[in-house]
């Protein structure tokens, strides 16, 4: 089983025909993701041949999925038309829109945000996100896919790079679905989301949590499995050393006096009986240990 994607998730790429987009859509479908076209505005009627695949262009998300059937697509679009690329999914009704752009406005993420909430037909991931990966299924951003294979374990991350390395450590028992949900201010599918998932997922054992410095999501994902997660699950914050004041990598990581350090983090989501590594290593041996 997987979350959000399967073998069945047909996909088309917003961006496909630039140098990103062309190169990630060859990424994807070596992993084995059903690419079945991509959206250029003003490059309709074009088609791409992309690792052997011809694929269509499209002028509009709802050109693309009236054509294909497409019920997910993948943001490759530089950040100043990427709110309007994501405005283009939602008017679609596409269920799933992967927002893999960094360096978007907050302003303009705010917007999409909204307007995705209002419509309720799309689960936005991202933005400035990996994306999502469920091995030997589907692979919907920039997570390599050779790292690790089909498993038990579920993994939701704002970082990318600690996806990786989670999902390299625990490559022998396997993931059910990787998912990287961005370490922006305003993201769409957030920790809670992908918790809920999880848990309501039958072949999803066991879960990993990855979480960093600043906001307050950590706190809510914790009190959210007190009351509704039955599954083990195990969590790193990233940023213990972090200074105060600073934002460190991802824009939403800045602590603010108390608020939104690693300790309190870390603290409650111990109270909500989840054990946190000081490392990604000592998360993935408290992992080992809960499924040997």
């Amino acid at each position: 089983m997987a979350i959000f994607i399967d073998e069945n998730t047909k996909v088309i790429v917003q961006g496909m025909t630039g140098s990103e987009g062309t190169k990630h859509t060859g990424r994807m479908i070596k992993s084995g993701t059903n690419i079945v076209g991509g959206v250029t505005p003003g490059k309709g009627g074009q088609v791409v041949e992309i690792e052997g695949k011809q694929l269509p262009v499209f002028n509009s998300v709802a050109e693309a999925v009236a054509a294909t059937g497409a019920n997910a697509s993948v943001v490759f679009v530089p950040p100043k038309f990427a709110k309007a690329a994501v405005i283009d999914a939602i008017d679609a009704a596409l269920p799933l829109c992967v927002v893999i752009t960094e360096g978007i406005p907050v302003h303009d993420s705010a917007a999409f945000y909204a307007y995705a909430t209002v419509k309720g037909t799309t689960r936005l991931i991202g933005p400035n996100c990996p994306g999502l990966i469920s091995p030997g299924k589907a692979n919907l951003g920039i997570i390599p896919a050779d790292i690790t294979g089909p498993g038990r374990i579920g993994l939701v991350s704002k970082s990318g790079t600690l996806t990786y390395q989670m999902m390299f450590e625990l490559r022998d028992f396997g993931f059910s679905t990787a998912i990287g949900i961005g370490g922006d201010p305003i993201i769409g599918t957030t920790h809670i989301d992908a918790l809920r998932a999880f848990q309501d997922d039958p072949e999803t054992e066991a879960i990993v949590m990855i979480g960093e410095i600043g906001g307050d999501a950590e706190e809510r994902a914790a009190a959210f499995i007190k009351e509704y997660v039955t599954k083990p699950v195990v969590g790193y914050v990233a940023g213990f050393t972090a200074p105060e004041g600073k934002t460190m990598g991802h824009a939403g990581a800045i602590v603010s006096g108390s608020s939104g350090t690693a300790q309190a983090k870390k603290e409650a989501l111990e109270a909500a009986g989840v054990a946190v590594g000081k490392t990604p290593s000592e998360t993935a041996a408290l992992m080992r240990k809960l499924l040997a």
